[in-house]
């Protein structure tokens, strides 16, 4: 069963992963042997709830006289949460996930990593190429199902009637809506399948209506969201009476072990696993040697590898609450009542070794990013100040966008970026360029105010902008303006931010320099009162250098792509960065 420590504090969290360290450590001393020149110690890092398995199925191994190089092989072993190490490699990549944040100082990057999916390698890859480890065979599996409090899925025809995710959807966004929930999904890998799922079934349809129920779906997700696996399980009905059960979550995304897990403490409701179809991604528990494992450690990896795949392992597993790598099971596993065997569960995504591949259910890494972005526009709220370019050269033809215009492309991902923001945000609109109002460089249309009193009045001004014809790119004097206006009246408890869109380079000679811009934020910044700057860049005159220099000194982040068409992701990306970069 799942040995978590997703709810524990960090000193608690610290002593679970050393008792676990500690005991692997010196059940495998047995390795030794009196032939061996000496020890080779190999590390490996497993979630939590598969830890147990590798540990015995390693100790098994003790009368073997495991040998690499002449040197008798060592295996320690930590139990770790996927979420910990995925952060302590992007951190050794120079690179963020969304969401993830800084590794803890007890991380520490093994010689074997097991994360419960897939998914967190090909989101790290996504954002650090170099990323490639060896391997990444799957050793285990637990398809990810929607779980219901059982008087609850009887109405809906549990276990006979199989349901999809578009009647989940529907349950969702319209009627009397069921209380759903998930765990974080950026720091979750079955949240993030659920979420993938869901997101899939939204946009089946295509067009307007696809992007309002995907809305939609993000925002009543949103409202039943929690940080860790223990907070959401526990506002599942803790009694059988119909205000319990009418109070209670009604439905949300876990793996198949979880629920196995929670119904084995005997619940006053138990649960039931519903294996919507399409079936969502599983959790496959990919075996990952990490990049840089030096040889020996390398082989010794293979060594433990080859004894994973071995009918004591499954056996192993069963007791776990997990099944097989091809989705059956051992004697002793508990299935859910309903279970599928084999199960019939979405093929984990294409492992990045050597390069990373999607899966039927979009799962490559970039899908995931995107569907990420938008799910953090669709749940953090903030304060805002959008600034488009209007200069002539937004007026050039996009021939990746069927010949659209720049402004085209960049009007139509701002629209969909509003249609994300909820009633809670406070948004205003400029444009700029040259010479807009007399000698300013910018013009306000909606001044900063809640979404809830002018989200008419900003779709309209934003279907209303076209380019100055002539007009150059007043960059520098915007941006000073804009962010001089963010923060007179900047709000305690958001994110107050400047977001900025354009195509080109500062071309206002009258205007300020990028050495006095820089030096006049540096003076107004105040680290009581942070104000983000993000700038997305498009277009092959943007340079990087100088729009990179501004959010250093602000903080926020600067975008750029040479292919405007590719506009919409990156916007999505942008907002999505508010939260990552702020001062904490």
């Amino acid at each position: 069963m799942r040995r978590s420590i997703r709810g524990a504090g960090a000193i608690a969290s610290a002593m679970a992963l050393v008792l676990v360290a500690v005991g692997g450590w010196y059940g495998y001393q047995q390795w030794a042997s009196s032939d061996c020149s000496g020890e080779l110690t190999l590390t490996v890092a497993a979630a939590p709830e598969i830890a147990p398995a590798i540990e015995k199925t390693a100790a098994d191994l003790s009368t073997d006289e495991v040998e690499v190089d002449g040197l008798c092989v060592a295996v320690q072993v930590t139990a770790s949460e996927s979420v910990d190490v995925a952060a302590a490699v992007a951190g050794q990549h120079g690179v963020s996930l969304s969401e993830v944040g800084q590794p803890g100082g007890s991380t520490t990057l093994p010689n074997v990593w097991l994360p419960d999916s897939s998914t967190w390698l090909l989101r790290l890859r996504q954002q650090a190429p170099a990323f490639a480890p060896q391997n990444n065979a799957s050793v285990a599996r637990s398809p990810v199902v929607v779980a219901m409090p059982e008087p609850l899925a009887t109405t809906v025809g549990w276990p006979e009637k199989k349901l999809g995710w578009k009647d989940l959807l529907g349950r969702i966004t319209s009627g009397p809506q069921l209380k759903t929930g998930l765990v974080e999904p950026s720091r979750d890998a079955a949240g993030l399948s659920g979420l993938l799922s869901l997101a899939t079934a939204a946009q089946s349809g295509g067009g307007a209506q696809a992007q309002q129920k995907t809305t939609a779906a993000l925002r009543a997700l949103a409202t039943g969201a929690s940080a860790v696996r223990e907070e959401l399980i526990a506002r599942f009905p803790q009694a059988t009476d119909q205000t319990s059960i009418a109070r209670g979550l009604g439905a949300a995304a876990l793996s198949e072990e979880d629920v196995i897990e929670f119904n084995a403490k005997k619940p006053p409701v138990p649960l039931a696993a519903l294996y919507l179809e399409p079936a969502p991604i599983s959790l496959d528990y990919p075996y990952a040697v990490m990049p840089g494992t030096e040889p020996a450690k390398a082989a010794a990896a293979e060594k433990l590898f080859a004894a994973l795949d071995s009918g004591a392992f499954r056996q192993q597993l069963a007791g776990q609450g997990l099944r097989a790598p091809d989705g059956t099971w051992a004697d002793g596993f508990a299935p859910p009542r309903g279970a599928p065997s084999p199960a019939g569960t979405q093929p984990a995504p294409t492992t990045p070794a050597p390069n990373p591949g999607g899966t039927a259910g979009g799962g490559d890494g970039a899908t995931i990013e995107r569907v990420l972005s938008s799910w953090a526009v669709a749940t953090q709220s903030g304060r805002m100040l959008a600034i488009i370019d209007i200069s002539g050269s937004m007026a050039e033809k996009v021939p990746t966008a069927n010949n659209a215009t720049r402004m085209q492309v960049t009007l139509e991902a701002a629209k969909r970026g509003l249609a994300l923001f909820d009633d809670s945000w406070a948004l205003g609109l400029w444009v700029f360029s040259t010479e807009l109002n007399g000698s300013r460089d910018y013009r306000s249309l909606v001044p900063i105010g809640p979404m809830s009193a002018q989200r008419e009045q900003l779709e309209s001004k934003l279907a209303g902008i076209t380019p100055k014809r002539l007009g150059n790119t007043g960059l520098f004097d915007t941006i000073l303006a804009g962010y001089k206006a963010v923060q007179e009246d900047w709000q305690p408890g958001r994110v107050n931010s400047v977001v900025m869109l354009t195509d080109g380079k500062n071309e206002d000679e009258d205007g300020v320099s990028q050495s006095q811009l820089l030096a006049e934020l540096k003076r107004i910044n105040d680290p009581d009162r942070p104000v983000q700057v993000i700038i997305i860049g498009i277009g092959a005159e943007v340079s990087k250098a100088e729009l990179d220099s501004i959010p250093k000194v602000t903080g926020g982040a600067a975008f750029v792509t040479e292919d405007p068409a590719k506009i919409g992701d990156i916007f999505l990306q942008a907002i999505a960065a508010r939260k990552e970069s702020a001062p904490r």
